[in-house]
């Protein structure tokens, strides 16, 4: 019970991080990878909120999460996705103090990269590429920190369009230190994820 409430506390921290991150990205008209940063691009062309479009983009990922990682992990990074879209939201009402768009990207990419690895350290994601990184990283031994820096840099490259080169590439700050920070800071203990993946990848091969 005690380890439960411990990575509860420590998924609750990493969701607030995150999101202080992703509204100081967004005050500074930057931008993050993944679906966050789909959200992002999304979010300044309509009028719909960042929390509710982070949710909708991460369905299909949900869908390949349960398929490849299983029903409890998917169930808690469903909650997170829930949790976080709820919490950027709200954030909408916080107003946070105009700096330069490079301490801005600084400071966003410790805050997401600290907040993402206590997500990921406590056996759920962030739901996108996450799913995708943990998945890679569980398959092929593929470092998350390199998968998500990889699919972050192309998405974020396709911003330069809306946001601008300079835009952009301050934006790839963010992503190089959020990204550093997640494969760093990696936990020495698998997730418990990892075996409801090869109990899934048993139950498939059974099937088949």
């Amino acid at each position: 019970m005690h380890i439960k409430l411990q990575k509860s506390l420590y998924i609750l921290i990493g969701l607030f991080l995150t999101a202080i991150g992703i509204k100081l990205l967004n005050i500074h008209t930057l931008t993050f990878g993944g679906t966050a940063g789909i959200a992002t691009l999304v979010s300044f062309m309509t009028n719909w909120t960042w929390g509710i479009l982070f949710l909708i983009v991460n369905l299909p990922f949900f869908i390949l999460s349960i398929k490849k990682l299983g029903w409890n992990f998917s169930l808690l990074t469903f909650l997170c996705i829930i949790l976080i879209s709820a919490i950027s939201d709200l954030m909408d009402y916080l107003a946070l103090p105009l700096i330069s768009p490079i301490a801005a990207a600084i400071i966003a990419g410790s805050l997401i990269g600290i907040g993402v690895s206590f997500v990921l350290n406590s056996g759920a994601s962030l739901g996108g590429i996450h799913i995708l990184a943990l998945y890679l990283e569980q398959k092929s031994n593929i470092n998350r920190g390199i998968s998500l820096f990889v699919t972050d840099f192309i998405i974020v490259s396709s911003a330069v369009v809306m946001f601008g080169f300079r835009n952009a590439l301050i934006s790839i700050i963010a992503i190089t230190i959020a990204s550093f920070l997640t494969g760093k800071l990696k936990s020495t203990v698998k997730p418990s994820s990892e075996a409801v993946y090869r109990s899934t990848e048993t139950e498939t091969l059974q099937n088949s």
